[in-house]
C-alpha cells in the first residue's frame, strides 16, 4: 500500500472514529476470527475488547467464525467444531451479547459464499497475486498458494459487504484487504448499479500483545495465554517462558523481549504500567516476575474462566446462539444475492 493510500484510510478512518460515539446507530460493524484454535489473551485485548466497546455504544455488530478460511492454509479441519464452540464461549464470557451482536459461521452462510462467483470477475490475477496479506500467511503457513489462498481478499470482500457493513476494525498490515474490497464494491456498483456502499477500515490503537517469546502472541507461535487454559496449566507455561540471566528487572523491549514481554503482559492484566511492575521487583529476579505475572493473569482472567465454563456446561445454549446468529446472518445474505441478482439481470 502506497504512502498516500494509507494516509487516506488514516484519515478517514480518523474521522470515523470521532463519528462513533456520537452517531453509532448508523455504523455497521463487521470483525471475526479463523477458529484454528482457542482465543488468547493477545485476541481478548486486541479485538474482543473493542468489539465489546462498539457494541455497546450501540453499533450494529456482527462477528464472523470464518471457519470456512481455516482451510486457505491447512490441510485439516480437525478439532474444528470444538474450536467453534469454544470461541462463542469466550466471546460471550467476555462480553459480546448475542442479543446485541450476531455471532455466525462461515460455512452456515451460502448466499455470502454465492457472491464469490461475480466478485471474482472484477478483480484481475495480478492484485491477487500482489496483496501482501495473501504472501505473508503462505510465508508463515509454508503452504503452496492455492486456489482459495489466493482468493482469500475476495472471499473477505463477501463477508463484508453481504451485510452491507460500513466499518471493519483491522491493523495497518490488513489495509490492503479494506482497499480490494471497496474496489469490488465500486466496480460492481459501476458496472451493474448501485448495491453495494464502500466500507472503511477502523484502524486499531490496541497495542500488539507480545507472547511468551517476546514475538506478537500467536496460536501458531505456541506462545500464547489461552483464556481457557487452567490456572496451573496458565503458571507452567509463564514458568517455562524465556527470560535471560540478568537479574535486576527492566523494561527493554529491543534486548530484553522476553522479560518485557512478561512485564507487558503484567501490565495489561493489573492496569499498572511496565516500568512501576519492573521497580516493585527490582533484583528480584526472572523468578520474582513469572510468579507476579502468573498470579495477575490468574487474577485477571478468573471471572471470564469461571463464566466459559458455565456456558460450555450448557452446550445447547451454545449451539443456539449459533444457529440464531446464522439465521439472522442468512436472511441479511439472502437478500444481498437478490439484490445482486436483480442488478445483473439474472432473476427468472
Amino acid at each position: 500500500m502506497s504512502t498516500d493510500s494509507f494516509q487516506a484510510s488514516l484519515e478517514r478512518s480518523n474521522k470515523i472514529r470521532a463519528d462513533l460515539e456520537v452517531n453509532p446507530s448508523k455504523y455497521y460493524m463487521l470483525t471475526g476470527d479463523r477458529p484454528t484454535g482457542r482465543l488468547h489473551l493477545g485476541h481478548y485485548f486486541g479485538s474482543i475488547l473493542n468489539r465489546v466497546h462498539m457494541q455497546d455504544l450501540g453499533i450494529n455488530c456482527m462477528v464472523l467464525i470464518a471457519d470456512y478460511q481455516v482451510i486457505t492454509d491447512r490441510d485439516t479441519t480437525e478439532h474444528i467444531q470444538d474450536n467453534v464452540y469454544n470461541m462463542v464461549a469466550d466471546y460471550i464470557a467476555a462480553g459480546i451479547d448475542p442479543e446485541k451482536t450476531i455471532i455466525y459461521t462461515h460455512s452456515a452462510i451460502p448466499a455470502c459464499n454465492q457472491l464469490m462467483l461475480p466478485f471474482l470477475s472484477l478483480v484481475s490475477e495480478a492484485e491477487l497475486m500482489r496483496n501482501p496479506t495473501v504472501k505473508a500467511e503462505q510465508e508463515a503457513s509454508g503452504h503452496e498458494l492455492t486456489g482459495l489462498l489466493l482468493t482469500y481478499p475476495v472471499h473477505q470482500a463477501c463477508d463484508i459487504l453481504f451485510c452491507k457493513a460500513n466499518i471493519v476494525p483491522v491493523g495497518k498490515d490488513q489495509l490492503p484487504h479494506i482497499e480490494l474490497t471497496r474496489q469490488v464494491a465500486r466496480r460492481f456498483n459501476k458496472r451493474y448499479g448501485k448495491v453495494f456502499r464502500e466500507p472503511a477500515g477502523i484502524l486499531s490503537d490496541a497495542i500488539e500483545i507480545p507472547g511468551l517469546d517476546g514475538r506478537k502472541m500467536s496460536k501458531s507461535y505456541g506462545n500464547s495465554i489461552m483464556l481457557g487454559a487452567t490456572a496451573d496449566q496458565t503458571a507452567k507455561l509463564i514458568k517455562k517462558s524465556q527470560t535471560d540471566s540478568e537479574r535486576t528487572i527492566f523494561f527493554d523491549k529491543e534486548n530484553r523481549p522476553g522479560v518485557s514481554a512478561l512485564l507487558t503482559t503484567a501490565a495489561l492484566c493489573t492496569g499498572r504500567t511496565e516500568n512501576d511492575i519492573a521497580e516493585e521487583i527490582g533484583s528480584s529476579g526472572a523468578g520474582a516476575l513469572k510468579a507476579f505475572v502468573t498470579e495477575a493473569v490468574n487474577a485477571f482472567l478468573a471471572p471470564h474462566r469461571e463464566r466459559r465454563e458455565e456456558l460450555l456446561a450448557d452446550m445447547g445454549y451454545i449451539k443456539d446462539v449459533l444457529h440464531e446468529g446464522n439465521r439472522k446472518a442468512n436472511e441479511i445474505a439472502q437478500h444481498t444475492l437478490d439484490e445482486v441478482r436483480e442488478a445483473m439481470g439474472m432473476v427468472y
